[in-house]
């Protein structure tokens, strides 16, 4: 899929702000209970709770385990989602572009 200098000029300014937002906004993440957690302390089951699938992860909790510095690690998990999301989203636009041209490889 080729790009006119126009669109590429949008997508480039689009994915530079998300960006910027992305890393700014994740500095003010809650640490406190989201809903779920709230509602399992309230109702005495929180105890229950298993580890996930990803619970070792880098990015879990916000990028916690990304950096000692927890502003960083917040940074760097935001920009992440930013391009896992760009990347998910171009390949589902490139499919569907090849798809309407008919064209399978």
């Amino acid at each position: 899929m080729t790009l006119d200098r126009k669109t590429r000029g949008f997508v480039v300014v689009g994915l530079v702000a998300a960006a910027a937002v992305a890393i700014v906004i994740s500095q003010f993440a809650s640490r406190s209970p989201d809903g779920l957690e709230y509602v399992a302390n309230q109702q005495g089951f929180a105890d229950t709770e298993g580890a996930h699938a990803v619970d070792g992860s880098p990015l879990a909790g916000y990028g916690e385990g990304l950096s000692d510095n927890a502003v960083v690690g917040r940074a760097a998990a935001g920009l992440v989602g930013v391009v896992a999301t760009f990347g998910v989203g171009y390949a589902l636009f490139w499919a569907a572009g090849k798809r309407r041209r008919g064209t399978t490889t």
